[in-house]
């Protein structure tokens, strides 16, 4: 009598069913195929798997709750858009006109400018914050002295844009890109609102100097706050708070005096909000109530204005 013919089980693919395999995931056990098949510690395993190890793992945090990046991203394309629109001024020199910190300001029939009162004639029209031209706050963050502002038009931009590097890569990595971007932005508004409370209502300004003294103020704290050798920090500083002095001369320390504190004061809501699940809610509400402040401090200065 012949033996009866025993046909071998042909094992596939749980994914590609097609496919034959002779490969197990290592952690489900299921068989793969090569294009299933992902290196693991020891042998194989599968997309899902993979997947799964990934959810589970736990997301490395900075000291302030972030999530931990080596490469400073937000910095280099805050210093496109800021090269950018430097471009863009040259081209069109009007963009500087109509997007640089002006608190009160009048364009008269003939297009000049002039200086803001609250009773004008009706065929001049007002311009800045009192036109509700609030986009103006952070907009003038992002443009610089043009090239024929003498050398220091070109110093301008090229000294900020070297701050914000040196600065971005250190704070940045610290932060976490969305804790450093709000900071940025709010150092950029709480400078325009120095230039609105401190100095003359008709007087244009434009830079990222007061984001890059936020910074400053966050890289100080922050050190602080991670125990770190303060010598360096606090020349650092110095250096800083000469350059404030000095800006007093030559440039605007309203607007720098502005991004320091503003910098400083949401450095320290990150640094010091309470450890827990409710940490970034503390943080994100604290930088609310600091923008709503900055903004009410803006409207009283609009109402003085127009009165």
């Amino acid at each position: 009598m012949e033996p009866e013919a025993t046909e071998s089980a042909v094992t596939t693919c749980f994914r590609h069913p097609k496919v034959e395999s002779h490969v197990r995931c290592t952690r489900c056990d299921r068989y793969i195929c090569p294009d299933c098949m992902r290196e693991a510690a020891v042998g194989h395993q599968c997309v899902e798997c993979v997947k799964e190890g990934a959810r589970s793992v736990r997301q490395a945090r900075t000291v302030v709750g972030g999530r931990v990046s080596a490469v400073p991203l937000v910095t280099y394309v805050l210093i496109g858009l800021n090269v950018l629109a430097y471009v863009g001024e040259v081209v069109r020199p009007q963009i500087v006109d109509r997007f640089a910190m002006l608190t009160a300001g009048l364009v008269g029939p003939d297009g000049g400018h002039y200086l803001y009162e609250s009773s004008h004639p009706s065929d001049y029209h007002a311009e800045g914050l009192v036109a509700g031209q609030w986009e103006r706050l952070l907009t003038s963050g992002f443009l610089h002295l043009e090239p024929t502002e003498g050398t220091f038009g070109l110093l301008h931009i090229v000294m900020n844009m070297l701050s914000l590097w040196q600065l971005g890569r250190a704070v940045e990595p610290a932060l976490g890109r969305v804790r450093y971007l709000a900071l940025y932005l709010l150092a950029t508004v709480g400078g325009s609102v120095g230039e609105a409370l401190l100095a003359d209502s008709g007087t244009e300004s434009l830079g990222a100097s007061g984001a890059i003294f936020g910074l400053a103020a966050a890289y100080y704290v922050l050190a602080r706050r991670g125990g770190a050798d303060m010598r360096g920090v606090n020349r650092f500083m110095v250096y800083m708070l000469v350059w404030l002095a000095g800006s007093a001369f030559v440039t605007s320390w309203q607007g720098h005096l502005g991004g320091l504190l503003t910098g400083g004061a949401v450095a320290l809501a990150y640094a010091y909000a309470p450890r827990g699940p409710r940490r970034a809610l503390v943080q994100a509400s604290a930088c609310v109530a600091l923008l709503a402040l900055l903004v009410i401090l803006t409207l009283v200065k609009i109402s003085e204005l127009t009165q």
